[in-house]
């Protein structure tokens, strides 16, 4: 669940700290620069003054020191467990762990300007260094803390957590993840097979349900992950219950206190001392759904700044041509059912939600969808919008925002959704995207079982290069507006 998280933000975590290793050695020079003026010392070798010019001839006579220094320390922060449980230590163990680094560190630093003969290194420099070094580090974690604190109590970048069991194991479980709300974990609800706990609270959560009721709450709730941490007498119990999230593509986690088990397909991972066997519908490295998520910041950024002009035109034709707002909200359901408004520009005159029931007769489309050709709510302009995509350009807002990707299922209405049948469920377990593998391969063409089905495909199949495809095939189906209605 989250080890492989943990080790990819430690990956990220040594880079940005080479960084700020690096950004700490010229801030000493300045530093340095400002005591022995203040204290009248003697000036420092290869040091012409407190100037960026100053700093460039000193780092082209000590780069040695700039390169090695930043590597010794990342090194020995890494052997000292900085980096492998990060997200699970306190703040005040995270310094204390930073503290025994820099003094070896600082050792270690010093043997490394011994052993190279590095001439004239200035002892006042390298203590000035030492001491910015780990208060850069303390600051810029104690920042990452507050900043993840901050996006975790605003609901960003959370997990919601089904735990199955009540056990002493299991409260053990859940007082770990009270107890670091860093971590990113929220707690649902509670599930247990004894009658007399339901509707209880168990250390401040209520137990909602028994595993029998599983199948219907995955469904009903916004949930990320079911973990069974249950007694050995249980596991009879929980197939069903863990076949049902398989389904609808919901993760979930065993507790592995107890036994060991092999299973293909599956990953065995450690929770804050809690083994634990993981069975992923969905599998992608971090580092992909890290990129995925920049090429998605920068795209969208780079979209809305380049079609502004675009974008400021069609508010003024929507507006000039009917009655109404601009932009047109509508509730969608995202990542596993989260709720989200969806932006559009207005196509449609402004009652259309309250004619919709007037034309259900007229629908062309199978399932739960309503689509129509020639649908008479649409606005003069609103054709010309639709037939272009260019009605779709202010969803990346949405991507910005963090609701939306640019590539991924299209975000279905949640009425829609209560139709699904179980096997379709499981398209909400990525995030909603602007464009996919129906947008390009004929979109109102396609029967809504097809259309399912494409989307599961590129679930089971996704990868970096197939949304690059699927851009490109993109860009193709705007031009000529092929499948568009």
């Amino acid at each position: 669940m989250l080890s492989e998280r943990e080790r990819f933000i430690g990956q990220i975590m040594k880079a940005v700290d080479i960084a700020v290793l690096a950004f700490a050695f010229c801030l000493a020079y300045f530093l340095d620069e400002l005591i022995r003026s203040v204290t009248s010392l003697s000036i420092k070798a290869y040091a012409i003054g407190p100037t960026f010019s100053g700093l460039i001839y000193f780092i082209s006579n000590y780069w040695l020191m700039l390169v090695g220094f930043p590597i010794i320390w990342v090194t020995l922060l890494s052997l000292n467990g900085v980096y492998r449980r990060y997200r699970t230590l306190s703040f005040r163990k995270l310094s204390y762990l930073i503290l025994v680094s820099s003094i070896w560190a600082a050792v270690a630093s010093g043997s490394f300007v011994f052993l190279l003969r590095i001439d004239l290194a200035s002892r006042l420099f390298f203590t000035t260094y030492t001491i910015t070094a780990f208060i850069a580090l303390v600051v810029v974690k104690w920042l990452l803390f507050r900043l993840l604190n901050f996006a975790h109590s605003k609901g960003y970048n959370q997990e919601n957590l089904l735990i199955v069991g009540t056990g002493q194991r299991a409260r053990e479980f859940i007082r770990a993840i009270k107890l670091h709300s860093n971590w990113g974990l929220r707690v649902i609800g509670l599930i247990d097979d004894e009658r007399n706990l339901y509707g209880k609270e168990v250390d401040g959560y209520r137990v909602i349900g028994r595993i029998q009721d599983i199948p219907f709450l995955i469904n009903h709730l916004v949930i990320d992950r079911v973990i069974f941490v249950v007694p050995r007498l249980w596991l009879h119990r929980i197939e069903e219950a863990i076949l049902a999230c398989e389904e609808v593509g919901i993760s979930t986690s065993i507790s592995l206190d107890l036994y060991n088990l092999r299973i293909a397909q599956t990953q065995q991972t450690d929770f804050n001392g809690f083994p634990l066997l993981e069975f992923e519908a969905f599998r992608a490295k971090e580092w992909q759904l890290f990129f995925k998520r920049l090429i998605d910041i920068f795209v969208s950024a780079l979209f809305l700044l380049f079609f502004s002009p675009l974008i400021l035109l069609v508010a003024i034709g929507i507006k000039l041509t009917s009655r109404g707002p601009v932009l047109f909200k509508q509730t969608r359901a995202g990542l596993n059912g989260r709720k989200f408004t969806l932006l559009k520009f207005r196509s449609m005159v402004v009652n259309a939600e309250e004619q919709k029931a007037q034309l259900l007769d007229s629908n062309e489309m199978d399932g739960p969808v309503f689509k129509i050709k020639r649908d008479p709510r649409i606005t003069s302009i609103g054709a010309l919008l639709r037939k272009t995509s260019i009605d779709e350009l202010p969803q990346f807002f949405n991507v910005l925002k963090g609701d939306m990707s640019i590539v991924g299922p299209r975000p279905p209405l949640p009425q829609e959704v209560e139709h699904y049948q179980i096997w379709q469920r499981r398209r909400l377990s990525l995030k909603p995207g602007i464009t996919c593998i129906w947008q390009v391969s004929g979109r109102n063409k396609i029967g809504f079982d097809q259309w399912m089905r494409m989307d599961m495909e590129y679930i089971d199949n996704w990868s970096l290069t197939l949304d690059l495809q699927i851009l490109c095939k993109t860009f193709f189906v705007v031009l000529t507006g092929y499948g568009a209605e």
